[in-house]
Formats: structure tokens, sequence, C-alpha cells
């Protein structure tokens, strides 16, 4: 009888998705067929509706639905990565025995290099704080990366299993990024999420926020004050508050009856506290897609800021890369609408010689420059570790 974990070690780089949620994982493979790009300017503004008609198209009496998976980057005119695959296996949450458990070291020296150079990220933070603290945002997030090159190949296939490992109660996933695109570089987007954006089973929605954060501890008495001090940080709650009123406004036009809490939860992964909540509500419109929905919350603040448009214009001045997929998004949706869609961060995007590596942090009033830099540094944790890699960053 195939498991979950049969799925991971049946993943390809070059031929497959893979993603694997605290409920399933998904193995898809070969492509159908390719998302055709927009024709006007905003890509994202018409995802759904081209998603929905190409659906449409491959829907086949007494078949399985057709699904949709892939990727869709940060900026909304830059296009999605989406393809309808030829094979699609699904099977319960990843578990382990013990000898699959084993993290296995990626075997070979690796070079790397920060993009902005530390310095530069603490500038560009500042710089940001000035306009926080003259009222002109609320929020921002600021990202920097990471360059790794290797003399050996790197072993995607073996990163992700390493990845999968340590995330069980999170998201872990693989993109190939090369269908529809010119380039013939094999171009892969890997990582293990703990955020997700929503999910969508017939008319239940889930969303699952996640702002505020403070690194862990392999002290077992120190990770429990750090993570009942970030319970109680002002800087991390009111961050959080900025998140969730934006997310809950943006999903009401969808949702009757909507539930948020009113206080936040903690969310830990191997790296990294977290404050969560978890909103849930029922679709008005059951023909609301579970892409639909994600293309109307893209981006939160908890990866742009607030207001969104001021916030993404002043990351395009500071940040001196472009993102690309990451704060993206990335997940599924089948031609009844059902999905799940997370937010693309602990993440890298490379090829079987080099990885750039992403991680950001929120920026409000009360934020340290230096602060933020520290978060950056732990977040890369995640990827690093799967590297077998502890150098500081």
């Amino acid at each position: 009888m195939p498991t979950a974990a049969d799925l991971l070690a049946d993943y390809r780089p070059g031929n497959s998705f893979f993603f694997a949620s605290p409920h399933a994982t998904l193995l898809a493979q070969g492509t159908l067929a390719v998302l055709p790009r927009s024709e006007g300017a905003n890509e994202l503004q018409t995802l759904p509706e081209r998603a929905a008609r190409l659906l449409a198209q491959l829907k086949q009496p007494g078949q399985s639905l057709p699904m949709l998976v892939g990727a869709v980057p940060f900026d909304p005119m830059q296009p999605a990565q989406l393809v309808v695959p030829l094979e699609t296996r699904k099977l319960g949450p990843l578990s382990f025995t013990q000898s699959e458990r084993q993290w296995r070291p990626m075997g070979s020296r690796i070079d790397m290099e920060a993009v902005p150079a530390p310095e530069v990220y603490v500038e560009g933070v500042n710089k940001a704080l000035g306009r926080l603290r003259a009222g002109e945002l609320d929020k921002i997030v600021l990202a920097r990366t990471l360059r790794l090159t290797s003399p050996q190949p790197i072993n995607l296939q073996q990163l992700l299993h390493n990845l999968a490992i340590h995330n069980t109660h999170g998201y872990t996933f693989a993109v190939d990024l090369t269908k529809g695109q010119t380039s013939k570089e094999n171009k892969t987007l890997i990582g293990a999420s703990p955020e997700l954006l929503v999910a969508r089973t017939g008319r239940v929605v889930v969303v699952n926020p996640l702002a505020g954060s403070t690194p862990r501890s392999a002290d077992p008495e120190e990770d429990v004050r750090r993570s009942q001090a970030l319970l109680q940080s002002p800087k991390d709650l009111r961050e959080h508050a900025l998140v969730i009123e934006a997310v809950a406004e943006a999903l009401r036009p969808y949702c009757d009856p909507l539930h948020v809490p009113a206080t936040p939860s903690l969310v830990q992964t191997s790296t990294m506290w977290h404050l969560s909540t978890e909103i849930r509500g029922e679709l008005i419109d059951p023909s609301i897609s579970s892409l639909a929905l994600a293309v109307a919350l893209h981006p939160t603040p908890a990866v742009c800021g607030s207001p969104t448009e001021l916030a993404r214009e002043a990351i395009k001045d500071i940040e001196p890369f472009d993102r690309g997929f990451y704060t993206g998004l990335v997940g599924w949706c089948d031609a009844s609408g059902d999905g799940e869609w997370i937010i693309t961060i602990r993440c890298a995007v490379g090829d079987n010689q080099s990885l750039d590596l992403y991680a950001g942090a929120g920026v409000v009033a009360e934020s340290s420059a230096e602060a933020e830099l520290q978060e950056t540094s732990a977040k890369f944790r995640t990827m690093l570790h799967a590297m077998g890699l502890n150098q500081e960053s």
C-alpha cells in the first residue's frame, strides 16, 4: 500500500509538483496544459477567470476533476507558473518510519553571498523606519537573499526530503518553474512554509495569517520565555493586528458568517515562534474558488505591508532584487473550486548548482533595524539547516 512518504520519494525535479500539508500530500507529474498568460498588464487580476476557463475546458464526464497546480509571484504584473498535470496522486499527511526520518547531509561545500549585505539591509530598514515614523506607512516587510553556490551538484530531491522530515506540521513544497517559459534553465521553487493563506473545502474557508515572530532557543526554559514574551510584545501584537484586520476586511464580502478570534495564539517551527490567528468562514457564493479567494487576499500585510500599494512601492525602492515567487503563493485548485494556497516563505529558487534563499521581516514604527536583521537570519535557518549549513547569515 503506497504511503505519503512514497510520494515524496517519487518526486523528481523538473517534472513534478510536490505539496504536503498537515492534512494531505500531493504529487503531480507531467503537463497536460499550461495556464496561458493574460493579454493585459495585470496578470493577477484575471488569474481566477483564466484558471476557471481552462479547468472547465479540460473537465470530462466520469473522470476525476482536473487540477491546477503551481506558483503565483509577489508582483501582480508578473506571470504565474500554473499547470494542469497529466497525473495527480493524493494521500494522507506525511509520516515517516525511523529510518525514513533520518536527516541526510547534502554532501558538498557551499559558498554563500548575502544580497544585500547585512549592513545595507540595516540601512534599508532605517530608511523604511523614517517613512513609518513620518506616518507614510503603517507597516512594511523588507527581505534579503542569500546566494548559495556549490562546485558539486545540489540534490534538490534530498533537500526536499530534509525539509519535509522537520516540517510535518507545516507545508513543504517544490514547484517546477520551467513550464511555458522561454528560458531553458531548469529552475525549482522549493521550501517549507508555516503559513496557510487560504483553504477551501466546499463552502468552508480557513485562513491562517502569521505575523510577529521570534527565534527559537535550544534551551527549553529560554524557549518558553521567548514564546511568552512574543504573546505580550506590543510591537508584535500591533504588527499582527494590522494583518488580521486587513485579511478579515478582504474576506467579509465573500464569507458569512466569518469568525475572527479576538487574540492570537502561538505557532512553532523548528526555528521560529509566530503569532497566529485562524480565521474561519462560510462562502456566500459557492462558485468562488480557492484561487479567487487567494487572489483577493494577496498580498497580505504579513508579506507586503500596509497600506498595500504604498508598501509595495517602498519595497521596490528599497530592496535591491526582484522577489519573483518569494512572498507569492504556492498551491492547487481543482475544477470544483476546492484547494489550498500557502504563502511562499522559508524558500529558495535554484537549480543543481545554485540556490537563492529569501527571508523577510515585518517593520513597524517600533522596530529596530538590528532586530529585523536578526529575525531574517533566524528565518534563513530553515533552508540552511536542510542544506546541512550552520553558518551565520
